[in-house]
Order: structure tokens, then C-alpha cells, then sequence
């Protein structure tokens, strides 16, 4: 009866462990070896980033300082040797940022930039909607590019593309999972400054920007999680971490939940996350009236926008 109990009790002591161990902070949980690393970029300045006036324009290209920025971006990335694949949203200005950024890579090793339309922006504005496919083709005919994922409603902004919370989230991880499933060991990834936070489930900074706590052409390196790998949830590397937070301590999940909410709760107001049938409208308005507000900024200085 005794050894029965010692038993017992041993079991429950594992179990106890085992249950403290799934819930702890996916921040904390150890990397899979076997999936690869992700190189996340934002991408450079464009047109829309100048104003609150030019969140207006359908899908805007890189201004020149956007093109200097990639040109910086080549030189201070450090990862170039280990590049194995370069993934992008559809939107002109992350292709454009991909193909400047990492030319030689893309060049010296013969890889194309892939378009995954799961990894547009959030919002339904003009400038965070897309070009269709076959104006995508045009725009980057005798580039080395892939197309082979754009389907005729990836810039519908319906269905899986519409701004509403669970459709960007349910995407997120779609796209984590795609990328999870790669053979290639490093791999980067250029996307929007909203939609990093809900691709890394991270909103650290979140009010930092207008919409975004990721600075054009910023860059952060993650690997993937061993626990629940049906969402594929990603892990900052250290040294990521390091290089743009020194040794701040990383949120727990409750603090980067109540982030979260207050992050989406001011971006529904503003429209990047509404996705009823006026939302562009509704926000280009809610935008007009924050201009009106930071006027002396935007005119004397360079505003940051999603």
C-alpha cells in the first residue's frame, strides 16, 4: 500500500510539473531546432508614410529615403551568409523593400521573393490594400519574384483577408505554420509594422509608432516554440532581444495580453482593425482628425506610420 501511494504521489508531482510547464510563457519556451529561424523586417519608408493625407493612395511604393533605407538595411543585417529563403506580403512596398534589402542574397544564391498574401497589413485603406495579380506580375516582370500564392481575392480584403481581429490573428498563424513547415533553416520574412505584433504576438511598443511599435526596415530574429504547435508560436531570440531591448526583462503573457487589448482597442478606433463596409472611410476620417492634432509634427518632422 505504501509503495502504491509513494507512487502515486510521484505521479501526481509529474503531472502537477508537466501542466506548470504548458502553461508557462510561450516567451520562455524553448525553440524547435528543427523549424527554422525567422528573420522579421518591416518595411522601408513609402508614399503613405508621409502623411495622414496619403493613407489615401492604393498601394503606395518606396519614397527614395524608403529605397536608402533598404540600401542601409543590406549593409546592418547580419544574417545574410545564413539566408536560405526571402518571404513577403504582396503590398509593392515590402516586395520592393525585399528585392533591395536582400539582392545579393537573393542574386548570389538564385532565390525569388515569395508573395504570401497572408502577410498583407491589417487594414482595409487604400494603402494597406493590394494591387491584383496581374498588376502585381506587371509591377515585377523581370524581377525574381513568386507569384504562385497570389489568388484573385488576396487583395479583397474579405474572408481571411478582412481587418477584423480573428481574421488577422487566424492568418498570423497561418502563416506561422506555412513558414514552420519550410525545409529552409533561416528565412526572412518582410511585412507591416500592425501586422508583426499579431505575427509575433508580441506588443511590446505598440504605441511607439502611429499603429506600430516596428520602425521602417526594422529587423528581430525568431525561432519557433515547442509547445503548441498547432499555433506555432514564435520565440524572440536572445540576441535579438539584447540588440533592441539590452536586458529588459520580457512580458508575461497576461502583460502582453492587456498590451494587446489596449493596442487593438485604439486601432479599432482608428480603423486599422474594423472591418465593417466603411471601414477605410471611417478611418481616413478618424486620421484626418489626428493630422489636424500633430500638424506641427507631420510639417516639421518625419511622422511614422503603419
Amino acid at each position: 500500500v505504501l509503495s502504491y501511494l509513494h507512487n502515486r504521489l510521484l505521479h501526481s508531482r509529474h503531472l502537477h510539473s508537466a501542466l506548470r510547464k504548458q502553461r508557462s510563457d510561450i516567451t520562455h519556451a524553448p525553440s524547435n531546432s528543427m523549424a527554422p529561424t525567422i528573420h522579421c523586417v518591416r518595411h522601408a519608408q513609402g508614399y503613405h508614410n508621409l502623411s495622414v493625407a496619403n493613407h489615401s493612395m492604393h498601394d503606395p511604393l518606396l519614397t527614395p529615403l524608403g529605397e536608402q533605407q533598404c540600401r542601409n538595411l543590406a549593409k546592418a543585417f547580419p544574417y545574410h551568409d545564413a539566408v536560405e529563403a526571402v518571404v513577403a506580403s504582396p503590398i509593392k512596398r515590402t516586395m520592393y523593400t525585399a528585392l533591395l534589402g536582400f539582392g545579393s542574397d537573393i542574386a548570389v544564391k538564385e532565390l525569388k521573393v515569395i508573395a504570401l498574401p497572408d502577410l498583407q497589413e491589417t487594414s482595409d485603406l487604400p494603402c494597406d490594400t493590394g494591387s491584383s495579380p496581374a498588376e502585381v506580375a506587371k509591377e515585377f516582370e523581370g524581377n525574381p519574384v513568386d507569384l504562385a500564392l497570389l489568388t484573385e481575392d488576396w487583395c479583397s480584403k474579405k474572408g481571411k483577408y478582412a481587418p477584423h481581429a480573428q481574421a488577422i490573428e487566424a492568418r498570423a498563424r497561418d502563416a506561422r505554420k506555412w513558414l514552420m513547415g519550410r525545409q529552409e533553416k533561416e528565412i526572412v520574412v518582410v511585412s507591416h509594422g500592425g501586422f508583426l505584433h499579431y505575427f509575433t504576438e508580441d506588443w511590446t511598443g505598440s504605441d511607439k509608432f502611429q499603429g506600430t511599435g516596428w520602425a521602417n526596415t526594422e529587423f528581430r530574429s525568431y525561432t519557433f516554440s515547442t509547445h503548441d504547435p498547432n499555433n506555432a508560436h514564435l520565440v524572440e531570440t536572445p540576441a535579438s532581444r539584447k540588440r533592441r531591448l539590452g536586458h529588459e526583462k520580457p512580458l508575461d503573457q497576461n502583460e502582453q495580453e492587456q498590451l494587446k487589448r489596449t493596442a487593438t482597442k485604439d486601432w479599432d478606433e482608428k480603423g486599422y482593425v474594423q472591418g465593417n463596409s466603411n471601414g477605410a472611410e471611417r478611418a481616413r476620417a478618424a486620421q484626418a482628425k489626428l493630422a489636424d492634432t500633430r500638424r506641427d509634427d507631420v510639417g516639421g518632422g518625419m511622422a511614422s506610420y503603419v
